[in-house]
């Protein structure tokens, strides 16, 4: 139950930091007991659906009934700001008036082994306590409750340490132990289930070869295993989750805003059960192990339905599995958000409001030109016009789109397929990606007798895609009037608004991006610090770098000649293109990233 003297002092607490107000005390004073009943009830029920099991610790503090009163947020000087008083906020100042330290939990900066094996989940949970480094004479501990020193003095003996406690959310807290605790039970209890004296097959260095067993996926453990890393996952952002056999163990790792972090070692017996698992969901074959295959599935994450691809390929150590995470909020976005400035938005939707022609998106993979593709066709949508895409695979499935996806092995190709399209009445037509020579051409005559063409193709620069059409059979004449723009693009991480400070750009720098006219004055730009907020990366989300290349009659006219690819970027030039790398100074002198990603992210190549 709650204390109600200490209920007051952090309620009095609040007042006098000028957070709340005297009459919202009183109403916290008032229904806290029957706030904090309906909070047991509900988290009780929780805890329950994600332990898998019906005895479950809670206990509501009274940080906790404070903030589910989701007042809103006022200054000490009692003017309104934006928000509410949340669990952090109170947190942070319970933290500075016992003179502790506040901290935010990242999960993907905690050892995992150290938080499930210095405490048992039941024990972490009922006393929210999470270690988070053990050194020679001193444990530092975070603790949602600080006031029981009971539980800490405990720790000290059972340790034989000083222990340093630093204050963390209850919320925090609470979910690093269900995540990890909860997908260490499951390992283990899967380890038990699979352990075997037979040797591992899909290890390349076992000398014999004998037989092997069946593996049941489906059992209870692994499912709620699976269920733990695709639920992390989606809580992390992630957008791609690997999954690797080593020598001695299994590699989960996470790619988060470009970036891949190792999440999980798995014991090497259990991992095969695993990749079954996750290949029985994408309706893969479980017993083929040799060739590489692809599936997807969906799963629902709150209110979204989130979309996951699966390939798998035999490795050196067994199969590798890697699961791409497609989110329709982030695959489909208005593309007001694709990070375009004013002058190339501009040109990108008259591009997009020539209802005939080809309009082309080009970049190396992982670039978003994907992304780029789909929000077009959000844009372009209408219940008048009937829009067809031919993907391979079909990257996120939406409702409002005709969708198709290729397959090669019956003689459904990108090229085929175009052909078939052009009897359905289409006005829109998406090509997930030109690699041949009759999907150029059936392209180009689309495009020709006056539907909308949008593909992908693999060349590093806008001026490129020309001459790539023109080496895979396109004719300059009918390219010259069928091509309405190119667009290239990366992705660069964005600096985190959190933390993000102002930084002088160096003239060595300066000069490493060619920006005229700096000796004698500094750029300020901004520093990717790090911060809770972005996982202490400095960055938060990533935005696109672009080179948008409208065709204009001139350029019409050296396309038509066969002009090489540095006289079209030439014109694109002359008619104000901003370069990959212009753009991403462009980025910089906004504030929106920094010098290292953009010199990282995008090409400096002279036009001769």
């Amino acid at each position: 139950m709650l204390d109600v003297q200490r209920l007051r002092d952090i309620l009095d607490l609040l007042v006098d930091k000028g957070v709340i107000h005297a009459g919202q005390r009183q109403d916290v004073l008032n229904r806290g007991r029957d706030q904090a009943r309906h909070i047991l009830l509900d988290k009780r029920a929780e805890m329950r659906r994600l332990l898998g099991r019906h005895r479950v610790a809670y206990r509501v503090t009274e940080v906790e009934v404070i903030a589910s009163f989701r007042f809103p947020r006022h200054d000490e000087q009692g003017q309104a700001e934006q928000g509410v008083v949340d669990e952090e906020i109170i947190t942070k100042l319970v933290a500075e008036a016992l003179g502790l330290p506040f901290r935010h939990l990242d999960p993907l900066r905690l050892d995992y082994k150290l938080v499930t094996e210095t405490f048992g989940g039941p024990f972490a949970e009922r006393h929210l306590v999470l270690p988070l480094e053990v050194r020679p004479d001193t444990m530092v501990l975070a603790v949602a409750d600080p006031w029981d020193r009971e539980v800490l003095e405990s720790i000290a003996r059972y340790s034989n340490k000083a222990v340093e406690p630093i204050l963390a959310m209850k919320s925090q807290i609470l979910s690093i132990i269900v995540e990890f605790h909860g997908f260490r039970r499951s390992m283990r209890a899967a380890e038990e289930d699979y352990q075997t004296d037979l040797p591992d097959l899909g290890n390349l260095e076992q000398l014999y070869a004998m037989g092997e067993g069946s593996i049941d996926a489906g059992a209870q453990p692994v499912v709620r295993a699976v269920w733990y890393l695709l639920t992390y996952a989606l809580d992390q952002g992630a957008s791609d989750i690997h999954l690797e056999p080593k020598r001695d163990e299994g590699l989960v790792r996470m790619r988060i805003d470009g970036i891949l972090h190792t999440v999980h070692r798995l014991p090497r017996v259990v991992f095969p059960a695993l990749l079954s698992r996750i290949k029985t969901l994408a309706r893969l074959d479980i017993a083929e192990r040799r060739r590489p295959q692809d599936g997807r599935f969906k799963t629902a994450h709150g209110d979204v339905e989130v979309e996951m691809r699966v390939s798998t390929v035999p490795v050196a150590f067994g199969e590798k599995v890697v699961v791409r995470v497609f989110d329709p909020g982030v695959l489909t976005q208005d593309i007001e958000r694709l990070g375009l400035f004013p002058r190339e938005m501009a040109s990108f939707r008259n591009m997009l409001a020539n209802r005939t022609g080809m309009v082309l998106v080009v970049g190396p993979t992982g670039s978003g030109k994907t992304t780029t593709l789909y929000s077009a066709l959000h844009h372009l949508h209408s219940p008048r016009i009937n829009v067809v895409t031919l993907e391979d695979p079909i990257e996120n499935v939406h409702p409002a789109f005709n969708q198709i996806a290729m397959q090669p092995r019956i003689g459904l190709t990108f090229g085929t397929a175009l052909r078939t399209v052009l009897r359905q009445d289409p006005d829109v037509i998406m090509v997930g990606e030109i690699r041949d020579e009759e999907t150029v051409e059936n392209a180009v005559q689309a495009a020709l007798t006056g539907h909308q063409v949008l593909s992908t193709l693999h060349t590093d620069e806008a001026s490129g895609a020309v001459g790539r059409l023109l080496d895979l059979g396109a004719m300059p004449f009918l390219l010259a009037s069928t091509l309405v723009g190119v667009v290239a693009q990366r992705l660069v991480r964005k600096v985190c608004r959190e933390c993000a400070e102002d930084e002088l750009l160096t003239e060595e720098q300066a000069l490493a991006l060619r920006i005229p006219g700096v000796r004698g004055r500094r750029l300020v730009v901004k520093k990717a610090v790090g911060c809770p907020k972005c996982r202490y990366t400095g960055f938060r989300g990533r935005t696109g770098v672009f080179e948008v290349m409208p065709i204009t009659p001139r350029i019409q006219r050296l396309i038509h000649e066969r002009a090489s690819s540095q006289e079209i970027k030439r014109e694109a030039l002359n008619d104000g293109m901003l370069t990959l790398r212009e753009y991403g100074i462009k980025k910089l002198a906004h504030g929106e990233t920094t010098f290292s990603e953009v010199i990282a992210n995008t090409d400096d190549r002279p036009v001769f």
